[in-house]
């Protein structure tokens, strides 16, 4: 697949995996450090393993995708989400599974409890979501600004972004803005009408069980959760055995048993 255009933006995507003719898609929603690239030979694995396409994409200042030249508000989650159906009909997706991590699992409930997510959506795969601001979750932000101006953050990020100081500021700043701490998106729970499995590491620096435990107690589709031990932010780089099969046996149960082998 070539870049898409979406409202007037070029984002860079790389399909794997079955047509949207033929077989629900996966629809990779990256962090807030993601790209393309970031992702790895994850997507490609999970398409392989499920029989189910792949659509990976990267947001608007991320990746290869088009520069973002305009400080993010408190509402840049929503305004993703928002974007979101124009992506899925640039790219001709029928039916999709988002695959939303950290920020892009935030995106996915806000795209899942709004009323464009019908009737394409089938399910929700996702990756230390957050859906509240917590204490840790800004203390851990401040540490990545310190391992961004005196450590090698930067250079590790700069092998996945073109413009690698407009998607890392864009991202720390926000967060650590005083007005996100009021940042809340609880209300979105209840109109969810999907399934949902959630995967969080028992050692996330950047968010707690209180984030899976709200979605649990307030999602309008069931829920079900895996926490896996001796694992941070990142289940599918730092657990990837266990979580691409937590995440095959999701689909199967919840999306394409047909599909899925």
């Amino acid at each position: 697949m070539s870049d898409l255009l979406v409202a007037g933006q070029r984002l860079e995507a790389e399909w794997h995996g079955a047509p949207p003719d033929a077989a629900p898609t996966l629809v990779f929603l990256h962090e807030g450090l993601g790209s393309v690239s970031a992702w790895r030979d994850f997507p490609t694995a999970l398409a392989d393993a499920t029989g189910c396409g792949a659509l990976v994409y990267s947001r608007r200042g991320h990746g290869r995708s088009e520069p973002a030249d305009e400080a993010r508000p408190v509402t840049y989650m929503h305004d993703e989400a928002a974007l979101l159906p124009d992506v899925l009909d640039a790219a001709g997706v029928r039916d999709a599974i988002l695959v939303g991590h950290s920020d892009g699992g935030s995106i996915a409930i806000l795209h899942a409890g709004s009323g464009a997510a019908r009737p394409r959506l089938r399910a929700l795969i996702l990756e230390a979501p957050h859906v509240f601001v917590e204490d840790l979750s800004v203390e851990s932000i401040a540490r990545a600004r310190d391992a961004y101006l005196d450590g090698d953050l930067r250079a590790r990020l700069a092998r996945h972004h073109d413009d690698v100081d407009g998607a890392f500021w864009g991202w720390n700043r926000i967060w650590l803005d005083p007005q996100f701490r009021a940042w809340n998106i609880e209300g979105s729970l209840p109109r969810i009408r999907v399934p949902a499995l959630v995967i969080q590491g028992a050692d996330d620096p950047y968010g707690t069980l209180a984030q899976v435990e709200a979605i649990e107690r307030q999602s309008g589709g069931p829920v079900e959760r895996l926490v896996l031990e001796h694992c941070g932010h990142a289940p599918h780089r730092e657990r990837p055995a266990a979580t691409l099969a937590a995440m095959v046996a999701a689909v199967r149960r919840f999306v394409a048993p047909a599909v899925a082998r």
